[in-house]
C-alpha cells in the first residue's frame, strides 16, 4: 500500500520554482565571462607586441601584466558566483564524480560564497591598488588615500563577514552533534 505524500500548495510550488529566474542572471555573467576573455586576449596581445617591439618599459610590462592578474581575479570571481550561486540558489550539478569538479564546490553554501567573494574583492583592490602604488605620480595624494581607505575597507569586511561565519557556524549544531 502506497502512503499518501501530500502535494504542495500552489503558491509554495510557485515560490519554490521561482529560483529558476536567476538563471538569465547566471547566463548574463556567462556573458560578461566571455567579455573578460576577450579584454584578456587584447591585453596580452599589447603586451606581447610591446615586448616584441622593445616598446615598454619595466614598469610597463608589469602594470599590464597586473591587468591580466585582474582580469583574471575578475574572472575567478565570476566562476564563483555562476557555479556557487547556481549551486546553491537554483540547482544542483551533479558532478560528485566529475574529475574537473572542483574542490570547494563540495562544501558550497550562502556563507561560504560570501567569505570567497570578500577574499576574491580584496584580491582584486589589492591589484588595483599596486597599479595605484606604481602609478603614484599620476595620482594626487587624496585619491591614494581614497584608495587605500577602500581596501582596508574591504579588508575590515571581510574580516566581519568570516567573523560573523564563524560565530553563525559555532552557535548553530551540526547533525553530528545531534546523534
Amino acid at each position: 500500500m502506497e502512503q499518501y505524500k501530500p502535494k504542495p500548495p500552489a503558491l509554495a510550488r510557485l515560490i519554490f520554482m521561482s529560483r529558476w529566474l536567476q538563471l538569465p542572471l547566471y547566463l548574463g555573467l556567462i556573458i560578461a565571462q566571455g567579455v573578460y576573455v576577450y579584454h584578456f586576449l587584447i591585453e596580452l596581445w599589447h603586451l606581447v607586441g610591446g615586448a616584441i617591439e622593445h616598446t615598454l618599459t619595466e614598469a610597463g610590462i608589469m602594470l599590464i601584466v597586473l591587468g591580466l592578474i585582474d582580469v583574471v581575479m575578475i574572472s575567478n570571481l565570476l566562476i564563483m558566483v555562476i557555479v556557487g550561486g547556481y549551486e546553491t540558489f537554483v540547482s544542483r550539478m551533479h558532478l560528485e564524480n566529475h574529475p574537473d569538479q572542483p574542490e570547494w564546490l563540495d562544501h558550497v553554501n550562502a556563507s561560504v560564497l560570501k567569505v570567497k567573494l570578500a577574499m576574491a574583492i580584496i584580491g582584486i583592490s589589492s591589484i588595483h591598488l599596486l597599479k595605484t602604488f606604481i602609478n603614484a605620480e599620476q595620482y594626487d595624494e587624496k585619491t591614494i588615500i581614497a584608495q587605500a581607505s577602500i581596501h582596508v575597507i574591504f579588508l575590515l569586511s571581510a574580516v566581519a563577514i568570516a567573523y560573523c561565519d564563524k560565530l553563525l557556524h559555532q552557535s548553530v549544531p551540526t547533525k553530528s552533534h545531534l546523534k
